[in-house]
């Protein structure tokens, strides 16, 4: 019978958790430096008690950047299968975290299988579920209606939950003051604008934020303090509404801290590339260094169906300015349900911005896979090259598409590869072409 309720109350105990050991070994740091941040809130373990499946991963300062996956049933979508191979694919490609974001009927069972089943982190938005779990429309939904939604999510095992509990009165002011070209982008930020207005009352999630934190610290899920106010294009980032609910937050987070609830705070959003940096920093700097999740930044407006792209590389320039968290984005954004090749694709794009990123951060034996893959190159060793390649399927698939009639070479450069021909000279070996047959 474990002696503490969350890991940050065991943290701060000086209790060194099994996933804390679990996490410790696999960022290749000592499990009493783990501890001391998880302590002081730079790093979370996002891991429900009742989450048995889970392999924990932690999120936060000097650790490698993590990824999450966005799926879930849609009213125009309803196919339970099709997100199941989702989830499949977001465990084989790497994924850290999965967030179910279904928002039609009767969620709970698609949930309860796949917090079974998965190793990864599972995330909600409890604020979707709300209609289709309380059969309600969103006037008749009390206070005390959101909180049941947040306990059901809780006791199924979810690991961490978005709460739009920074979009209070006060940053509605704000927003309402300083006019933007998109408003509230935020599925969840904007029905509980909608519900504020509608009933005159504060955001429930604010109002009764320490019940909320008692729920959460009973099966010890993080809390991810959703940006409800942040840019959906170029023109409204950095704003007042922005600006005015990460202050909301920041004291939210240490709200949350006191009562040992681990915390992360989610970030932009749509930003111009020269933005990121100053964000990322303006972000620890309010909210106390607690993790930072993103939505991509999305660099430019003017690209549906290659957002991943767009969010790649705002997301390699958040996490390298110190973004721990990256929610990928597929070419589907902002035009449909992705498809099962759209996560793949969006999958893959995080993985990259992720992984350069931490490159970038001094993130430890994070080149260790880049200096395997130069040697396997160095050698013209095609399997090993297929081996350390993030998508191994798709590096073998292209080499073998148009297959080169000399195997250390590829159809790109053939004989005039430089690769071999460099090796070759340095071995003693005369380089001829037209005399090879």
């Amino acid at each position: 019978m474990r002696n503490y309720k969350t890991q940050m109350e065991a943290a701060k105990k000086g209790i060194i958790t099994p996933e804390m050991e679990v996490v410790a070994k696999k960022e290749y740091m000592e499990a009493e430096k783990l501890r001391e941040l998880v302590a002081c809130g730079q790093v979370a373990i996002p891991c429900n008690v009742n989450h048995t499946s889970i392999s924990a991963e932690g999120i936060g300062s000097g650790l490698r950047t993590k990824i999450n996956v966005n799926l879930g049933i849609s009213g125009d979508c309803k196919n339970y299968d099709v997100e199941m191979q989702k989830v499949d694919m977001a465990i084989k490609y790497g994924a850290e975290a999965i967030m179910d974001l279904s928002n039609y009927g009767k969620t709970n069972t698609f949930r309860q299988e796949l917090i079974a089943k998965s190793p990864a982190m599972i995330g909600t938005v409890p604020m979707y579920d709300a209609i289709g779990y309380l059969e309600k429309d969103l006037l008749e939904i009390t206070a005390k209606d959101f909180l049941r939604v947040v306990r059901a999510h809780a006791e199924e095992g979810v690991d961490f939950m978005t709460i739009h509990a920074g979009i209070n009165r006060r940053a509605v002011e704000a927003f309402m003051r300083d006019k933007r070209k998109m408003n509230i982008v935020s599925r969840g930020g904007s029905l509980l604008f909608a519900w504020m207005m509608m009933t005159g009352n504060e955001n429930p999630f604010y109002e009764y934020y320490d019940e909320v934190l008692d729920i959460l610290r009973e099966y010890d899920v993080t809390i991810s303090l959703g940006d409800a106010l942040r840019p959906g294009c170029l023109d409204d980032s950095t704003d007042a509404g922005q600006i005015s609910e990460l202050i909301e937050l920041g004291a939210l987070t240490e709200r949350a801290w006191a009562k040992d609830v681990q915390v992360m705070v989610e970030g932009p959003g749509h930003m111009a590339m020269n933005e990121i940096e100053a964000n990322m920093k303006l972000q620890k700097r309010i909210c106390h260094n607690a993790p930072f999740y993103v939505l991509g930044p999305l660099v430019t407006d003017i690209a549906p169906g290659y957002d991943h792209i767009t969010s790649a590389i705002g997301g390699a320039i958040a996490a390298a300015s110190g973004a721990d968290f990256l929610c990928y984005v597929t070419p589907a954004e902002h035009l449909r349900l992705p498809d099962l090749n759209d996560v793949k694709e969006g999958i893959m794009a995080s993985r990259i911005a992720a992984h350069a990123a931490d490159i970038a951060k001094g993130v430890p034996h994070a080149r260790e896979r880049d200096n395997a893959m130069a040697e396997a190159r160095h050698k013209v060793d095609w399997e090993e090259m297929f081996k350390i390649a993030l998508d191994e399927d798709k590096a073998r698939e292209y080499f073998e598409s148009t297959p080169p009639a000399d195997r250390h070479t590829c159809s790109m450069c053939g004989k005039m590869c430089a690769v071999r021909t460099t090796n070759m000279i340095l071995e003693g070996k005369k380089v001829e072409f037209c005399t090879e047959k």
